[in-house]
Order: C-alpha cells, then structure tokens, then sequence
C-alpha cells in the first residue's frame, strides 16, 4: 500500500476519533495527517520529511485552534455570567436598609445597591445594571445613566 495512503487513511481514522470523542484535537490531528498523505502522493519526500509535515501541519491546526478560541472566548462573551440574565430586567424595591436596598425581581427577593447619585423609595422600580457578587446594581428606572 502506498505510504501516502495510509497517512490519508490514518487521517481519516483521526476525523472518525473526533466523531465519537469530540474535543477538536482530533480533528487536527486527522487532517494533518490527511495532508501530509497528499504531500506524499504527490512528491514522496521520505520518511523524515513526512513526519516533519506531518508535525508542521498539526501545530499550525491547533494554533488556528487557539488563536480562535481567544477570540470567541474574549472577555465580552461571558453568557452564564451572573449579569447575563439580570441586567436590564425591572425590579420593585421592598425595603430601603441604610446599607441599601432590598429589591424584588421576578420572584426572589435581592440585595442592591444604588449608585451614589441616585435615590429610590419602596415601591419604585429599578433597573438592574450589574451584578457584584450576590448584590444587584439598581438605578430608578427613569433615569438616564450619568
């Protein structure tokens, strides 16, 4: 059997792997074996210069990886974040402590926290801004942020 075949074959093992154990490094792994095949059915370059294509194509596959992971993943896609969910939904406050507020969003009750500038009474509705811990960053819903 051709030696450019069996890396092809090899290549196409690694992309079945990625099917039934999913964590993309198979995938690179697959096809850069499936590429080194083609390099050697069309030059044949010999054993040490196959596996050194072989090595060439899966850093450059998992550094495409990498490089595109950082920038799906950069720091503004946060989805399961606290704030994700909460921020901008309308909240009634329910009690004013002099260390802030007690507000209701939805059906629990919240910690909150104006921003210096702002005021709210017991029943007002605020809107969620954030999320610092357990603590929800409020401001009365009619005013504009500064």
């Amino acid at each position: 059997m051709e030696p450019g075949l069996i890396w092809i074959l090899a290549g196409l093992v690694g992309l079945g792997a990625e099917l039934l154990l999913p964590g993309v490094w198979f995938l690179w792994a697959g096809l850069a074996a499936i590429g080194t095949g083609l390099v050697v059915l069309l030059h044949d370059p010999g054993f040490g210069l196959e596996v050194a294509v072989f090595l060439v194509l899966l850093g450059a596959g998992v550094l495409a990886s990498i490089r595109m992971k950082k920038r799906v993943e950069g720091p503004a896609h946060r989805v399961n974040a606290p704030e994700a969910g909460l921020a901008g939904r309308l909240a009634t406050v329910i009690q004013v402590e002099a260390g802030g507020l007690r507000v209701r969003l939805g059906d629990s009750d919240w910690a909150a926290r104006l921003p210096r500038d702002a005021e709210a009474a017991v029943g007002d509705s605020v809107r969620v801004e954030g999320v610092d811990g357990t603590v929800l960053i409020v401001r009365p819903a009619g005013t504009p942020r500064a």
